[in-house]
């Protein structure tokens, strides 16, 4: 299945109370064709397996790839869920409204339709949709001050960008880029702004090629209070950036020491951060130096 497989775990906000868990991953159709689903369990008290499984959600349309699949699911602070879907190699659906391939989309904790999402009664789009023009996020998570979505996606050759996706909004891929093809060449018109598409927060070229992210909001690092936190599989570190609201003043790299691809990073209840070490197979915990 090439990039596919399980591609994110989360835990409901009450998770203590109701145990549900919510997983995204990629999925084969009987003709083989792949997308991005959702499902939702229960965890049981022995934490053994899920029981009262749904697949709540199935991105549509499927096509024939192995790659591209996002894929992130969030709690927004409102109670209903975003979902990340990338544009599975097929970069021209990312503009189409028909379909959720290259999109956020926007479903109610039991996969339903929220009735103030941008596109409901919109003529050939899918009531699901939040933004669209997406490449490929694999990094997301919830500001702590603002409760807005914060994404961020593999560009191509050069050009991964950080988005703030908001509600109807187009971020532009393919018909925009800050990068070029893989080989070389320019990407469509070779435009990296237009008309009616918001510009990334920020670019990397060279990429960092983006892993998940995170807001720090723990208290053991003190002076990373607000700031965003990126596993980067290229860049071989965690890559933090200091804020001033939505714009990047500063930016720094952890662990390059060791030089591994992280895929992850998370902060856990003791405030250190955690790593996930792709090229090591292991996690890794980061605290400060005593």
């Amino acid at each position: 299945m090439g990039q596919g497989g399980l591609l994110d775990v989360m835990l409901h906000p009450d998770f203590n109370t109701n145990r549900l868990v919510f997983l995204t991953y990629s999925e084969f159709s009987p003709d083989r064709s792949v997308y991005t689903a959702m499902l939702r369990g229960k965890l049981r008290a022995d934490e053994r397996r899920l029981d009262e499984v749904k697949v709540l959600f199935r991105q549509s349309p499927k096509v024939g790839s192995g790659q591209h699949f996002g894929s992130r699911v969030l709690a927004a602070p409102d109670g209903n869920l975003f979902i990340t879907l990338g544009d599975l190699g097929n970069r021209d659906l990312s503009q189409d409204l028909n379909g959720h391939v290259g999109k956020v989309v926007r479903v109610t904790i039991d996969g339903g339709i929220p009735q103030d999402n941008p596109l409901i009664g919109k003529t050939n789009a899918r009531p699901e949709i939040w933004s669209y023009g997406h490449r490929n996020i694999q990094g997301a998570d919830i500001h702590p001050v603002t409760g807005k979505l914060w994404t961020i996606e593999h560009g191509p050759r050069g050009g991964d960008e950080i988005n703030i996706p908001a509600a109807g909004a187009n971020y532009g891929w393919p018909l925009v880029s800050h990068g070029v093809e893989y080989s070389g060449g320019q990407i469509g018109d070779g435009l990296k702004f237009m008309d009616g598409v918001v510009p990334p927060v920020t670019t990397w070229t060279p990429v960092i090629a983006p892993g998940g992210m995170t807001f720090y909001t723990a208290n053991l690092f003190p002076a990373w209070k607000g700031n965003l936190l990126i596993g980067g599989l290229r860049a071989g570190a965690i890559v933090r950036l200091e804020l001033n609201d939505e714009k990047v003043v500063s930016e720094e790299r952890l662990l390059r020491q060791i030089g591994n691809r992280i895929r992850d990073v998370a902060v856990g209840p003791d405030g250190a951060v955690y790593a996930l070490d792709e090229s090591e197979g292991r996690i890794l915990r980061i605290t400060p130096v005593k």
